[in-house]
């Protein structure tokens, strides 16, 4: 039975060794620093296995990793001298690069993020910003220079990603020098280091840029004008009011076009919970348009071996002068709209974005997802860019 949980190894700071049971034991040193430890025994001998330092480790991380060893264990696998094994090997395939010790930690914590994405999530962060400079270098000579040189042209530009960032570099070498692929302290500890070296960013949230509802129909009807699956994106991004993810990712499966509806599972949604679109007849249209393309994917990339990216939105948007606005921002277009201009419930006007309810008794109450009421929503949302798009336009319409 687990003794441990998270609130009391987040919270303890008294030096001293707690279990967690079945040899797991949570270490406290005098300095507040905190490390898993696994005691298990090889032909009647004691052995104090590392593995790692927590809050880079959290107690279900150590946990499964605990019972990965008791499994090999069992199957009379010494960790200790499989870990030596693979340090000799690692020796002699020359040094560990960034890169392979960050898609080892992803594939090492992968199994006990909540959410899917996340893993995911943090590949493409790496890989758009991070292995571009560091891939490729060692992960014991990575240091405060090179970190620096990853985080400061972003640093004030994309501040959001930016913070996550150095995070994520740090939890990769604090996992590099618990396997004793480095040592010293981290470059890219943020307190009493690179809060002194870095400045202050300006992380106010700023509202995303929404096109007005009234040049809406103008847009589209240009976004129809293009021969791309990037535009046709666009385009069931508008009329569902989904986030840019959600359609660049879409998958035929996930479609009943018998029953116009397309249901999106949790581990799809940011809110971690399953969503249901109805379809409009315009919806409809553009999933026609795609038939054929990819066996899977909706929206395929140009080299149709995956979804499409989300930043192929921002590119089509650019190219019909509308890159003041971004594709997030149709979903507060849409709310606007619904808000000012219908008289449809705000609970239903919610849900159509697949946003929670704000009160928790009244979420506790209400368990159904109120499809056909918006349905009747997005059809009238699909009636009104429609209408919008056979008015007269001119193209400075949608200027910058």
């Amino acid at each position: 039975m687990s003794k441990l949980n998270q609130s009391f190894v987040k919270s303890v700071v008294a030096p001293g060794r707690y279990a967690d049971g079945r040899g797991l034991f949570l270490r406290v040193g005098a300095g507040g620093g905190k490390s898993w430890i696994l005691r298990y025994q090889v032909d009647k001998r004691r052995h104090d296995l590392g593995l790692g330092a927590y809050p880079a480790v959290s107690l279900k991380s150590a946990r499964l990793a605990a019972d990965t060893l008791r499994l090999g264990l069992s199957q009379g696998i010494d960790p200790l001298a499989q870990r030596e094994a693979e340090r000799r090997e690692a020796r002699q395939a020359g040094p560990v690069t960034f890169r392979v010790e960050a898609e080892r930690y992803i594939a090492t914590h992968r199994p006990s993020w909540k959410n899917p994405r996340h893993a995911q999530l943090w590949s493409h962060s790496l890989r758009d910003h991070v292995y571009p400079l560091l891939g490729d270098v060692p992960v014991e000579a990575v240091d405060t220079d090179l970190v620096l040189q990853v985080l400061a042209p972003i640093w004030r530009q994309i501040p959001e990603t930016a913070f996550r960032l150095r995070n994520r570099i740090e939890l990769v070498l604090d996992a590099a020098k618990a396997r004793q692929l480095r040592s010293g302290e981290n470059p890219a500890r943020w307190r009493g280091h690179l809060d002194k070296l870095l400045p202050r960013q300006n992380r106010s949230q700023a509202p995303f840029a929404a096109m007005p509802a009234e040049q809406l129909g103008a847009f589209v009807r240009r976004l129809d004008s293009l021969d791309s699956t990037a535009a046709r994106a666009c385009e069931l991004l508008i009329h569902t009011a989904c986030r840019s993810s959600e359609v660049c990712e879409a998958r035929w499966s996930e479609f009943d076009l018998a029953s116009r509806v397309w249901t999106l599972d949790a581990t799809r949604m940011k809110g971690g919970k399953a969503h249901r679109v109805p379809l409009t007849d315009a919806a409809l249209q553009v999933l026609e348009q795609q038939r054929g393309q990819h066996p899977s994917h909706v929206f395929p990339n140009a080299r149709r071996s995956g979804a499409l990216p989300g930043n192929a939105l921002r590119r089509v948007m650019a190219s019909l002068q509308a890159s003041a606005y971004v594709p997030h921002g149709f979903r507060s277009t849409f709310r606007t709209w619904a808000a000012e201009s219908t008289d449809f419930p705000r609970d239903v006007c919610e849900m159509a974005l697949a946003h929670s309810l704000g009160d928790k008794v009244e979420a506790a109450y209400h368990r159904g997802d109120l499809l056909e009421k918006r349905r009747q929503l997005m059809q009238a949302w699909s009636t009104f860019i429609e209408d919008g798009a056979r008015l007269p336009f001119s193209p400075e319409d949608l200027a910058d």
